[in-house]
């Protein structure tokens, strides 16, 4: 053989290794992402997630894609996202809020859904049972029913004199719905008397909490994506109203609400991250039971409590996990 012709057979079969190479590789997973509020409130969540997913081996651009998406409360877009990704074909599907999650259930029945939270997913229809989801998707229940009742004895604590309370939530939201049942329940119990403000947009916020004003001693606002993605402009109308509030996601005191007790989310998204990584490795949703949180947060935001002159006991102070002076 003369040397031209052997460099070119060579250089042929130099060319083609790395496409056979990449031929026996394996395809890398693609996970489709849906943040339930604006990117602001849910990138520590992501963040968390991430972290999880790459010390288990998965990291991001490397052995495992992402494609994210945002609903930022509304659940239009949650239905958009979910036909993006079946259309994209996903391995999997993570996302948080009962909406979206039955979005995502409504689009596929192959598909894997991991929730990072949901309140009530036997109610709302996402699964089975805690123990045998039975079906496409599995994840964690957050809880917000169970501990409504523990909200309110902790704002009572910090406000004794309350005698009319409002409870503000997204009525759209079935876990919202149940939770405003429990807070009245649990109000009756205290002697309050309670307002409820429905919301069932981002144009029910503002008037929502003005028609609260002076109408009530407190608000409770029910934890919802709606809530979360708007919550530097609730904070602002409580804070303007004087008008003292608990919420459901620690964050919010954390941003600047006055106080809030529940579960740790970004905990909760590090375990979504150890399910998928459970499924991603041959699992399946149908026989991983549903988790419960195992982690709660009380924040209270003494600079709030302040700008609207209102005095945290020490006693409470002692309680919470955090405080943010």
């Amino acid at each position: 053989m003369r040397r031209r012709e052997f460099i070119a057979v060579i250089g042929g079969a130099v060319a083609g290794w790395p496409l056979a190479a990449r031929a026996q590789q394996p395809a890398v997973p693609l996970i489709g992402y849906l943040g339930s509020s604006s990117p602001s409130f849910d990138r520590p969540r992501l963040a968390a997630f991430l972290k999880r997913l790459a010390e288990l081996g998965w990291v991001k651009d490397r052995t495992v894609r992402l494609e994210l998406r945002w609903a930022e409360g509304r659940v239009e877009l949650a239905r958009e996202a979910a036909a993006e990704f079946v259309r994209l074909n996903v391995d999997i599907i993570v996302t948080a809020g009962t909406n979206n999650i039955l979005a995502f259930k409504q689009a596929t029945t192959s598909i894997p859904i991991v929730f990072a939270a949901a309140g009530d997913p036997v109610g709302a229809g996402l699964v089975q049972s805690l123990a045998r989801p039975g079906g496409n998707a599995t994840g964690l229940s957050i809880e917000v029913v169970g501990t409504a009742g523990k909200r309110l004895a902790l704002m009572h604590d910090v406000i004794p004199t309350i005698h009319r309370l409002g409870i503000m939530g997204n009525s759209a939201n079935r876990s919202v719905r149940d939770e405003i049942g429990e807070v009245q329940a649990a109000a009756r119990t205290l002697g309050f008397d309670t307002v409820v403000s429905e919301l069932r947009g981002v144009q029910d916020i503002e008037p929502g909490i003005e028609g609260l004003k002076g109408r009530t001693d407190a608000l409770y606002v029910c934890a919802d994506p709606l809530v979360n993605t708007n919550l530097s402009w609730i904070n602002e109308l409580t804070l303007n109203a004087r008008l003292p509030a608990m919420h459901g996601s620690p964050e919010i005191a954390v941003a600047g609400g006055l106080m809030a007790y529940g579960a740790d989310i970004p905990d909760m998204s590090r375990r979504a991250a150890e399910i998928v990584d459970r499924i991603l490795r041959g699992a399946k949703p149908a026989d991983i039971p549903v988790e419960a949180p195992t982690t709660f947060k009380f924040v209270i935001n003494l600079k709030t409590a302040k700008a609207i002159g209102l005095t945290v006991p020490y006693s409470v102070q002692l309680l919470a996990d955090e405080v943010i002076e």
